[in-house]
């Protein structure tokens, strides 16, 4: 068990905490830049300066260049400086931005080069900010820390679009990129080094690494064996994530299409999903469960009764609330998630373990989107919409049978943190 310097005398709240906010000022920079990027070019289709098919090879390509980047940033991040990771991956992000807005309408080929770096800046930040989080906030108060992070991804989510698509009434496409390029040097700059758990290069412990970066990876590969319950919390997230994010993404259009007659109820379930992550990530972010690994894994599994919504036309308001409790179900798993991770994780390895999380819970995903659209074509929307469930269900409850995943803990049978520190940081 790896354990933070004792808190300083009189701090309460990680939100007046100066480094902090910086590293979350850079954070949510970063997820706004990620986020923003797709939904800008969905615009420059609808001006005409690209195509759907071009579109699509761009995020393909951004896709490339964030599994890519994932594993080998998870060793550069252990190897030498979380800080110094965060800043050349916000850099090479935002150098991207200008290369793209000299592609745009006329060189596919210099978007789809600025798309992969741009993947991989965004896939380099997410094991280091990970990591560097560790480093910045003392372990007690890392719960309200991943709870802010997280309500800046959902407020992100839920105000973006409308701010984006008023933007881009007075600027245009090209304007909206360089943007995304600014936003990418504040995540690069902003943030500060993580020098409470001995600041710049922890994991190097001042000695060169001479191992290689496959070698290396795979020593974490091992550090995240040796945590029964993260390996079966993994693969839950994973399947969830392929399965009833699939189903959202390809099946819940459709379903509005056909079945409601338009788009008020995608629109609808988005925006309850994002709703009820914000009231999820509150809820967490002030209670904390006595057996916060079936806990956090129940909310996963509630992700299932979004594809269960739309297995049978129902009232529309059924298909809101059943997102709505998605997203609350996602927040109270990610949460403990992340702050288990940071706690439980040797942290000379955890950026490692941490991009083996990104590496397959969202690199996967992809795979689900593909397959999600034939195989409904072939088996029908009911039967797929099943099989998404049960998954969804099903993962989570076999996770919660491995050793440790009662308290995402090794220590069985007892809760990692005393009782007495429950509402600590609320």
């Amino acid at each position: 068990m790896h354990s933070s310097p004792p808190p300083r005398p009189g701090r309460r709240s990680v939100l007046r905490d100066v480094a902090f906010l910086r590293l979350w000022a850079g954070a949510t920079a970063s997820g706004l830049a990620t986020w923003a990027l797709p939904f800008v070019l969905g615009l420059a289709v609808l001006d005409g300066a690209l195509t759907g098919a071009r579109l699509g090879v761009l995020l393909a390509a951004r896709t490339v260049g964030f599994l890519a980047a994932v594993p080998v940033a998870g060793v550069l991040a252990d190897r030498h400086s979380r800080r110094g990771v965060v800043r050349w991956a916000g850099l090479a992000a935002a150098g991207a931005a200008p290369l793209m807005v000299l592609g745009l309408g006329r060189s596919v080929p210099l978007m789809a080069v600025a798309a992969v770096v741009a993947g991989a800046g965004q896939g380099a930040c997410r094991p280091a900010f990970q990591a560097l989080t560790a480093e910045v906030v003392e372990e007690e108060h890392r719960r309200q820390a991943n709870a802010a992070l997280t309500l800046a991804v959902r407020v992100t989510t839920l105000a973006g679009p409308s701010l984006t698509a008023l933007a881009a009434l007075s600027l245009g496409t090209g304007a909206l990129l360089l943007g995304i390029g600014l936003l990418w040097l504040l995540a690069a700059l902003v943030p500060g080094p993580g020098a409470r758990l001995g600041g710049e290069g922890t994991g190097s412990g001042g000695r060169p690494r001479r191992a290689s970066v496959l070698a290396e990876f795979t020593d974490g590969v091992r550090e995240a064996r040796a945590h029964p319950w993260f390996l079966a919390g993994l693969g839950a997230l994973t399947a969830v994530i392929a399965t009833g994010y699939s189903a959202t993404g390809v099946a819940l259009p459709l379903v509005s299409r056909d079945e409601y007659g338009g788009e008020v109820v995608l629109a609808a379930a988005t925006t309850a999903y994002t709703a009820g992550a914000l009231a999820g990530a509150l809820l967490i972010a002030r209670r904390r469960p006595r057996a916060q690994g079936w806990t956090a894994l129940a909310g996963l599994a509630a992700y299932g009764f979004a594809p269960l919504s739309l297995m049978v036309q129902v009232h529309p308001v059924v298909v809101v609330a059943a997102y709505a409790v998605a997203g609350i179900g996602i927040e109270l798993f990610n949460v403990p998630w992340f702050t288990a991770t940071q706690r439980e994780i040797a942290p000379d390895k955890l950026a490692r373990v941490s991009s083996l999380d990104f590496l397959l819970s969202y690199g996967l995903a992809p795979v689900g989107l593909a397959l999600i659209a034939p195989a409904i074509g072939a088996f029908g929307t009911g039967p797929v919409l099943a099989g998404c469930a049960l998954t969804c269900f099903a993962a989570p409850a076999v996770a919660a049978l491995a050793p440790g995943a009662r308290h995402f803990s090794r220590r069985l049978g007892t809760s990692s943190r005393p009782v007495r520190e429950r509402d600590a940081d609320a």
